[in-house]
């Protein structure tokens, strides 16, 4: 007979990890910088940490586990790449017929743009800690380095942000108002 206790933790675990899916998309977009890559990549974290879920401990941060194994994916992934040469790049069935003009469309992309020209060092941790909204802690754990090279890495990578948008306060860009 099998421990059924054990059994209704696994499955616990396997049902929060699926709260945690807007969220891997999200970084999986801001690593990949495609949205077919960024799905594929989730899946595959998303199999491997299925595959994986007796081996993390309870009372940890699920989250920083997975966004762990997104990277390490991630980072795999990019290494065979560089080892192997890729057919060719420009697809026509990729290419939209016409494209939306919508100002916000238009500034998201700006932006987007943007932020996918930082190093990727400071591109990762501005999609953790800014776009997705991970602490701090948890960044620096998912990262492997000190909550203070965070910091500073989130502090450059948005001044590098404003300095190629030609503002100094992200919020023109986006045309918000800070709440009071």
């Amino acid at each position: 007979m099998r421990d059924t206790s054990v059994m209704d933790q696994k499955t616990e675990n396997a049902d929060e990890v699926l709260k945690y899916i807007p969220s891997l998309r999200a970084y999986a977009r801001g690593l990949t910088r495609n949205a077919d890559d960024a799905d594929d990549l989730v899946q595959e974290t998303l199999v491997k940490a299925i595959a994986n879920i007796s081996k993390f401990q309870p009372g940890t941060n699920l989250g920083a586990w997975l966004f762990t194994i997104m990277r390490n994916s991630f980072l795999t992934d990019v290494r065979k790449r560089t080892r192997e040469k890729p057919g060719t790049k420009d697809c026509v069935s990729a290419t939209p017929v016409s494209y939306p003009s919508h100002e916000t469309y238009i500034t998201g992309q700006r932006l987007f743009a943007s932020i996918a020209k930082l190093p990727p060092h400071y591109r990762e941790i501005l999609l953790l800690v800014v776009v997705i909204g991970e602490s701090y802690e948890d960044t620096a754990a998912i990262c492997g380095c000190a909550v203070g090279t965070i910091k500073s890495r989130v502090n450059r990578a948005r001044k590098m942000v404003m300095e190629d948008l030609g503002t100094t306060d992200i919020l023109e860009i986006l045309d918000v108002t800070p709440r009071s």
